[in-house]
């Protein structure tokens, strides 16, 4: 199976959004910052997020981005989807041409299996994620570490502050 990092960072990044909904719409900055993903990089994901109607954007003083839906009514494949990101187990990327352009022996099963995935992700909606234990614990310590991050960036600004 392939799925790539675009994909995967995707994914992330809408349920970090799913995970901090509650405190209104958030910054690529602070899911940049929690999620150690290019601010850039983040923005094109957005960008096509945003086209697909999974995020609505925010703009102005205290802006961001928010679920455009609830996120019980989003789910895992169609996050990937909206990336142009597809969940292909084959080696032809799907199509058909395996052995010098023709279909080898395992492509259906590969293809079937490839399906299989799809269907598996579409079955997992953000709220499914928002609501496992595992996620919440990872999601309060990445929110630990990043406000720890801003309160050390405080003290050397107070403190080169104060030298001058």
């Amino acid at each position: 199976m392939r799925l790539t990092t675009k994909g995967r960072y995707a994914v992330t990044a809408m349920l970090d959004l799913a995970l901090h909904a509650e405190r209104g719409p958030i910054s690529l900055a602070d899911i940049s910052k929690r999620q150690e993903i290019s601010l850039s990089y983040l923005e094109q994901l957005f960008s096509r997020l945003r086209q697909s109607g999974l995020v609505s954007s925010v703009r102005g003083p205290g802006g961001g981005y928010r679920l455009a839906r609830p996120g019980a009514e989003i789910c895992v494949a169609e996050i990937i989807d909206a990336v142009n990101e597809s969940v292909d187990a084959t080696s032809c990327g799907g199509n058909s041409d395996c052995s010098a352009g023709e279909q080898c022996l395992t492509h259906y099963l590969w293809t079937d299996l490839s399906h299989q995935i799809h269907g598996f992700l579409n079955g997992i909606s953000l709220a499914d994620m928002v609501a496992r234990a595992e996620v919440q614990e990872v999601a309060r310590r990445q929110d630990g570490r990043s406000a720890a991050l801003g309160d050390n960036i405080e003290q050397k600004v107070a403190i080169i502050g104060g030298l001058q």
